[in-house]
């Protein structure tokens, strides 16, 4: 194998699949990147087994030449090595040549490294996945249902699932749902299905949030494709593949409130501050709980008390509040994060009583919702 290739595009590429490696795995060729040139190109394969991303380096693009192929073939090289010589290279382009058994020559100017490589045929194959069940999204809009949903899952192993975000494809929708059991992050968007699709599969909250940071800000769309136990994102020049979680997800729709004792209507931005004003006393305490009480027609008074710190109290207009007078305890991180996920500037909170799960919703937007369970306090 020899190659002559730019240096930027070969270090967009090892970063991209750098995500997808870990240095804890127990199969020990998965700690190296798999490279594979061929007369169309070259592509990298990173894999930990549970997510594995396969980057491609085409020959040529808008008639730059990116590669030059002098000899396909393949070879795996330690990825955390490999990663940190190619953004050292001193110059615009790094020839990479394979002689001998598996010796690998990365040349850039005056500088030379020798790696000692592994067969890549050693190296697991991708999973097969049939084109089959296809759907497709714009990729600004995948990244933003995976921000607004991801930072719910569980982080507790005790019930993998919910390590998970729910997705549920059906009647030319897609709903994105996460919870940890004691907060709720729902998120549902239109999108071109084949009529009868129909999924309901659990994605490991740890493979969306490595796609979303390697997935451009476009408005292109991404191909997904669900089978079984895998699930395939294919975007240009790259595929992402994730192992779905095991296991039934929760029918959280049952949490879900469909009435309310209370109403709030507020400044989400303003709101925002204000808890996380509180929550500067509360975070020595058991899980950094602030107060919400109702005052008068127009008044929300939020406060925080640690008894061995000090206690903060803040008054906050609502543009309107319905409903009977509350007092009701959560926790600023959990509010703080659901109101970071909404965005909407005006926002609708309802509360069906001080110890009952309450919703978050954007005012002109029924896509989206938060949902909170109350903390006692008494």
């Amino acid at each position: 194998m020899k190659f002559v290739i730019q240096r930027d595009r070969l270090v967009q590429s090892v970063q991209d699949v750098m995500k997808a490696i870990t240095s804890r795995t127990t199969i020990p060729i998965l700690t190296g990147i798999k490279i594979i040139a061929t007369d169309e190109g070259v592509s990298l394969t990173g894999s930990d087994s549970d997510i594995s991303i396969e980057s491609f380096i085409p020959k040529e693009e808008d008639e730059d030449v990116i590669v030059d192929i002098k000899q396909p073939g393949s070879i795996v090289i330690q990825a955390k090595f490999f990663s940190e010589i190619v953004k050292k290279l001193p110059l615009e382009t790094v020839e990479i040549e394979v002689i001998g058994s598996f010796q690998t020559v990365i040349r850039s100017g005056k500088s030379e490294f020798n790696l000692i490589g592994l067969d890549p045929d050693e190296y697991p194959h991708l999973p097969q996945i049939e084109d089959g069940k296809v759907f497709k999204v714009p990729t600004d809009l995948l990244k933003t249902m995976i921000r607004q949903t991801v930072f719910a899952v569980s982080t507790s192993e005790t019930r993998p699932v919910l390590t998970g975000v729910n997705w549920q494809v059906g009647n030319n929708e897609l709903i994105c749902i996460a919870t940890d059991s004691h907060r709720l992050a729902l998120r549902k968007a239109a999108i071109e299905t084949d009529s009868d699709a129909h999924y309901n599969v659990v994605i490991p909250g740890k493979s969306l949030s490595e796609l979303s940071k390697i997935l451009d800000d476009t408005t292109e769309p991404i191909e997904i494709v669900i089978t079984e136990n895998q699930v395939l994102f294919k975007a240009k020049h790259l595929l992402f593949f994730s192992r779905l979680l095991e296991g039934n997800y929760p029918d959280t729709s049952r949490l879900i409130p469909t009435d309310s004792k209370t109403a709030i209507t507020l400044n989400a931005k303003e709101f925002l501050h204000v808890i996380d004003r509180a929550s500067l006393l509360a975070r020595e305490g058991r899980n950094n709980v602030v107060k919400l009480t109702t005052v008068g027609d127009d008044l929300i008074e939020i406060s925080s008390n640690s008894p061995e710190i000090g206690k903060v109290i803040e008054q906050i207009k609502s543009q309107l509040i319905e409903g009977e007078e509350l007092k009701i305890s959560f926790s600023a991180k959990y509010m703080m994060d659901a109101l970071k996920a909404l965005e909407d500037t005006e926002i609708h909170v309802y509360f069906t009583g001080a110890m009952r799960p309450f919703v978050i919703r954007p005012i002109h937007n029924d896509s989206i919702l938060q949902l909170i369970l109350p903390v006692r306090t008494y």
